[in-house]
């Protein structure tokens, strides 16, 4: 551990700012923007910054926020990254902080994340004199909404001169005091299809006259399961889900069209690249069996979050200083996506979990769930890692 914070005195360091950390993430609960919308979020993350001082501020995105700490000895330039965007759910939580913008919620622990990072640069500034290199402290915008805040900013040069680069996010399945870890395929590519098929329509009791788009779909539908269990490697995780199947406007009426949309998971780029080739020669076969013509739209979106080992290696012995082996944990990839994925694609760097989960409190809720909450404990947790990680990594 570097130098200047023992143990005793890195927990007394974030001690000395938990009470604002937690203020600033239930200002943030209380606030929620969406995607591409959260101009008061980011107004309210630029004045806390410019209110620690040493720091350069930038405006990369309409929404976004860059602070940059040059430290006073040359080095390698390391980035921490949170993202700020809420989400278009109704909350049901009862608290003094609960949302007061009707149908959003910080749903996903956004909040927390923006708070930890605001924390861990307000530490950090005091620390100017001592730092090798520099800190980017990268605020992101629209993480939720594809095609996400990370392009936009890679693209406006928000990684110009990175070497590295971590992220966090506080995770509802993992308790309070427990941090996850991941080498290598940590999360999933989320790609997006729709299907439209074209049939002749009539009435109900008629079918015969009719190219029925309904039954036709139905077989792509259960189609589209073989993909994964016969078309690619058990040894290659996947996962298609069918999550729309919308036609028709009366009980009498056969349809001309229906329409069928889903998401697709993977990690491997030949496997994802494999999945849409697949998906039409299904589409393909089972329309022209009967008939009917179809439409296919694909989008790629997030690609899978790929953990660089040297950055991993470093988070976890930063980890197992401050909490302990015990309270490390190797996690297993996971099918969600994220678009931190777009920082990675650039630069070597790692995405980590932070336990929140309390169900003494209660808070067993998951994800985008209308109740979701967190153990506010567990931000202290993720200024620790960020504050320690940055003395670390600059200094290895």
């Amino acid at each position: 551990m570097y130098e200047i914070f023992s143990e005793l005195n890195l927990d007394e360091l974030v001690s000395s700012i938990n009470d604002e950390v937690i203020e600033w993430r239930r200002y943030l609960h209380e606030n929620p923007e969406v995607s591409f919308q959260e101009e008061n979020t980011a107004l309210f993350v630029y004045d806390k910054l410019k209110s620690f001082g040493n720091l350069e501020i930038s405006r990369p995105t309409k929404t976004s926020i860059v602070a940059r700490l040059i430290g006073d000895y040359p080095g390698k330039v390391l980035a921490i990254r949170a993202d700020m965007d809420a989400l278009p759910i109704q909350e049901e939580n009862i608290m003094k902080f609960s949302s007061k913008n009707d149908g959003i919620m910080h749903a996903c622990g956004h909040d927390g994340h923006t708070a930890m990072l605001l924390g861990a640069a307000k530490l950090l500034c005091n620390f100017k004199n001592q730092i090798k290199g520099e800190i980017r402290f990268i605020f992101q915008h629209a993480e939720e909404l594809p095609p996400g805040g990370a392009i936009e900013m890679v693209n406006a040069g928000v990684l110009n001169g990175v070497d590295q680069i971590i992220g966090a996010h506080l995770m509802s399945n993992l308790e309070t005091g427990k941090i996850g870890l991941k080498y290598g395929p940590m999360m999933a590519g989320a790609d997006m299809f729709k299907i439209t098929i074209f049939g002749e329509g009539g009435h109900a009791s008629q079918p015969n006259q009719t190219i029925d788009p309904i039954l036709i779909g139905t077989q792509v539908v259960t189609n589209i399961q073989h993909i994964v269990s016969r078309k690619i490697d058990p040894i290659d995780t996947a996962v298609i889900s069918v999550t729309q199947f919308n036609g028709g406007t009366a009980v009498n009426v056969i349809p001309n069209f229906v329409t069928i949309g889903g998401s697709v998971r993977s990690f491997k780029p030949e496997v994802r690249k494999r999945i849409p080739e697949l998906i039409e020669q299904v589409v393909n076969g089972v329309t022209n069996a009967h008939g009917a013509k179809y439409e296919i739209e694909y989008h790629f979106g997030y690609s899978p979050v790929i953990n660089d080992h040297e950055t991993t290696s470093l988070i976890e012995k930063t980890v197992c200083e401050i909490f302990g082996e015990e309270n490390r944990i190797l996690i297993n990839p996971i099918m969600g996506s994220e678009d931190f994925s777009a920082f990675l694609n650039e630069v070597p760097g790692t995405y980590f979990f932070v336990g929140v989960r309390n169900e003494e409190e209660g808070i067993v809720y998951p994800h985008h769930h209308p109740k979701f909450n967190i153990d506010e404990r567990a931000l202290k947790d993720g200024v620790k890692i960020f504050v320690q990680a940055a003395f670390n990594i600059l200094n290895n």
